[in-house]
């Protein structure tokens, strides 16, 4: 999907949401000045990191050109004289860096759902948000909201299983969680760890897929190879058959074959990789020699 039909689809979930034209409604209000300090952040923001230097960037931009759009606010409930910001957290900071004390800003009466809703339609526009942050906002909705899978995905323009398979997510250990926050797993990293029903064999499985910068495709080989039980289970105490599952498991993965390393008397030894059929063979020793079969014998 294009970033232009993206965006439009998540408008019009957030405008069916509001009841009305929220463009027009906007463009119709005049924009007042109102004091930094009086506007405090959205409490529904489901995004927590704001990379410095892309805030160094647009208090650049906003010193040099002005504030082309002016923030939204509500009312902050239960406080005179105080807003609580509906969109444009990123500008709120920027203006902020810039020592403004006051800012232009459009005040209208949302309610606690369509602010959790605009925040992440805002975001998702933005692809500001991490697949964590994405999954909490949707689980924020369903359960502090009470809004129900296809409730949520008609509101930020996705279908409903990405949806679901995002909630999924947040089934995974904490510290593979930090993994997906912080950019080292992508989401679809996440979903194949999601079928390791260990949290100990899934997060050492994650740290190796960091570690070893595998692919989505690598992870989901490892993944089918660790639930098919195939590996050898090595001796208690016998380190040498551990070390040697160890090793037919690399080569299992990276080969997509079953790999057996048979050892001899002394040092020697036999390593066996088959192949299924001459085509097999061919991918089988691309992946060993790094060239074509066609290319050798040629």
């Amino acid at each position: 999907m294009s970033p232009a039909v993206k965006k439009e689809r998540l408008g019009k979930g957030l405008e069916a949401l509001l009841g009305g034209h929220i463009d027009p409604l906007v463009a119709s209000v005049e924009p007042r000045r109102l004091p930094v300090a009086a506007i405090v952040p959205n409490p529904e923001q489901p995004r927590r990191t704001f990379p410095d230097a892309e805030l160094e960037d647009l208090a650049n931009s906003i010193d040099e050109n002005g504030l082309l759009q002016p923030l939204l606010v509500r009312p902050a409930p239960g406080a005179p004289n105080r807003y609580e910001l509906v969109a444009g957290e990123r500008r709120l900071r920027a203006v902020k860096r810039l020592g403004w004390d006051d800012v232009p800003a459009i005040t209208r009466q949302v309610d606690d759902d369509t602010l959790l809703i605009f925040a992440l339609v805002e975001n998702l526009q933005r692809e500001a948000l991490n697949p964590i942050e994405e999954a909490e906002g949707y689980q924020a909705l369903e359960s502090q909201h009470g809004m129900s899978h296809e409730a949520i995905a008609k509101s930020v323009g996705k279908s409903r299983p990405t949806v679901v398979n995002m909630l999924r997510l947040l089934q995974l250990p904490v510290s593979v969680r930090k993994l997906v926050e912080a950019g080292d797993l992508t989401a679809g990293h996440a979903r194949a760890l999601l079928s390791v029903n260990d949290s100990l064999q899934l997060a050492e499985l994650a740290r190796r897929a960091v570690q070893k910068k595998w692919s989505v495709r690598d992870v989901e080989r490892r993944v089918r190879l660790l639930m098919s039980g195939k590996r050898p289970t090595p001796k208690p105490g016998d380190t040498s058959d551990h070390f040697m599952g160890a090793l037919e498991e690399e080569f299992r993965a990276t080969l997509g074959t079953k790999v057996h390393i048979r050892s001899k008397r002394g040092k020697a030894g036999v390593i066996e990789i088959p192949y299924r059929n001459p085509e097999d063979f061919e991918r089988v020793f691309k992946i060993i020699v790094g060239r074509e079969a066609s290319d050798v014998v040629s």
